[in-house]
């Protein structure tokens, strides 16, 4: 069975930017090697969070689609990572801080690029943790429902069924409709719905039809997405265009 890739179809659809901040407004900070020779990456993905770093650090302001972006919603107040020195992970680290620190030209594109490397290994590590609490992070750790969840990824457009969503996983209907209910905090479908909406937001606020992204995300009507996209956002899509346009 090939190996299973569960964070590329997110992480393509929300770009990413960083910038050089303070550490008072920063939620992203390398700490340089200490007196043990180690590393340190911290993250803090949401707005209430603070690095508070207590160490000789590089520290930048990271942009990825804030509270839209599921996988920041779903990580904890703070991320952490210890880097040993000599590690791949610690090369890059120190190539992100040269960059940083000196801002050269090109140094923007550099510092972004370099950001989602680093992020993807802070998400893998988190991952390869197990999340302590219910959400999509503890859903993609498990093997059988992080198949599901890749399949409503990568197909949104597809009128899944629990079923449908069960023989992804290998499960029972189901014990796999309580399984997820009980990794991710949301039933199946639900959580199906819910990403729908987020790719349907992003559409609308590029400019796109509501006919379109309604046909595009398996709705068979631009007043079946409405209804849809009301109850998970709190507003009409054709609002979210004009306000865009």
């Amino acid at each position: 069975m090939p190996r299973l890739d569960r964070l590329s179809t997110l992480i393509a659809r929300f770009s990413l930017t960083v910038t050089p901040a303070r550490e008072a407004v920063a939620n992203l900070g390398i700490c340089r090697a200490g007196k043990d020779g180690a590393m340190r990456v911290s993250l803090t993905p949401h707005e209430s969070g603070r690095l508070g770093l207590g160490c000789d650090a590089i520290t930048a302001r990271l942009d990825w689609g804030g509270a839209s972006n599921p996988l920041l919603a779903a990580l904890p107040e703070r991320v952490e990572m210890t880097v040993e020195t000599g590690s791949e992970t610690a090369s890059l680290l120190r190539v992100f801080a040269a960059e940083a620190s000196e801002m050269r030209c090109g140094a923007g594109p550099v510092l972004d690029r370099l950001g989602e490397v680093i992020v993807i290994r802070l998400l893998r590590a988190e991952i390869a943790r197990g999340a302590a609490s219910p959400g999509l992070l503890a859903g993609l750790a498990d093997p059988r429902l992080g198949r599901a969840i890749v399949a409503m990824h990568d197909a949104p457009e597809r009128a899944w069924t629990v079923p449908d969503l069960a023989a992804e996983a290998a499960l029972s209907p189901s014990r796999f409709a309580e399984l997820f209910a009980g990794t991710v905090g949301r039933t199946p479908l639900a959580y199906l719905r819910e990403w729908r909406m987020t790719l349907a937001r992003q559409d609308l606020v590029r400019g796109d039809r509501v006919q379109a992204v309604a046909h595009r995300y398996g709705y068979a009507s631009a007043e079946a997405l409405t209804r849809a996209f009301r109850k998970i956002h709190g507003e009409c899509p054709m609002r979210i265009r004009r306000s865009a346009a």
